[in-house]
């Protein structure tokens, strides 16, 4: 039987407990048990067609077809890799987008300023860079001032030099705001630099998970961030070159 319930954030910001999700009769989430500290950044790997996204949409209240526990704030939010800006609306009428009320232009735009895009506060989401349109993406997920923040591969689409510039940003925004973090991604990178905490997903399951204990910021280059990447290419799989390694 399956329970999906909205809680305080404290001692747990997410709780999960023998969670199955199955599609046509085949499980893509096994019995899976996670746990999410208030304020902790977790980032969630895995190959492609494990579940990772499943999991996010489950945790973000828009799947529930499940068995098991699944306990999580009441406040959260959720962005996309796709930006999901309705083009007929300016942005910040984008970023007030399923707010309870009327909330006045001033909360877009100070959530706007936040990530950087208050100048364009009134522009059309067609005019917008990717970057920009992803900036304007989290604006809309931070106006919810969530405990928990969903990042299902939101960096994905962008290109290389905006990728950096978008990371940093979550970074920054997540030691500002101090909520609680569940980054989905392919990078392991990524992963490395932003997280606390790194989950691997494997048959249905957390089946690997490292603790990230480096100083921030941090430096890819720094033996040490070499050597977790190495060690995560490796449960994923992949072989890390002489140099990665190194």
């Amino acid at each position: 039987m399956a329970t999906h319930v909205h809680r305080p954030v404290t001692p747990q910001a997410v709780h999960v407990e023998g969670l199955t999700r199955s599609f046509d009769g085949r499980a893509v989430i096994d019995d899976l048990r996670l746990d999410v500290r208030p304020g902790e950044f977790v980032a969630l790997l895995g190959r492609s067609g494990c579940g990772k996204s499943t999991l996010l949409r489950i945790l973000a209240g828009l799947d529930r077809d499940i068995e098991g526990t699944v306990l999580v704030p009441r406040r959260k939010a959720v962005a996309f890799q796709a930006p999901r800006l309705m083009p007929w609306k300016k942005v910040w009428r984008n970023v007030l987008l399923g707010l309870p009320g009327k909330p006045e232009r001033a909360v877009a735009e100070q959530a706007l300023d936040e990530v950087g895009l208050g100048h364009r506060s009134n522009a059309w989401p067609k005019t917008l860079s990717g970057g920009e349109a992803q900036r304007a993406s989290l604006a809309r997920a931070l106006v919810r001032e969530p405990d928990l923040l969903l990042l299902d591969e939101p960096f994905g689409a962008l290109d290389a030099l905006t990728r950096i510039k978008a990371q940093r940003l979550v970074g920054e925004l997540w030691q500002r705001r101090g909520c609680a973090v569940l980054l989905v991604t392919h990078d392991v990178e990524e992963a490395v630099l932003l997280a606390d905490r790194v989950l691997v997903m494997d048959g249905g399951v957390i089946a690997h998970e490292q603790c990230i204990d480096l100083d921030r910021p941090r430096d890819i280059t720094d033996p040490r961030f070499a050597a977790l990447r190495a060690g995560l290419l490796e449960r994923l799989g992949v072989e890390a070159t002489a140099a990665e390694a190194a």
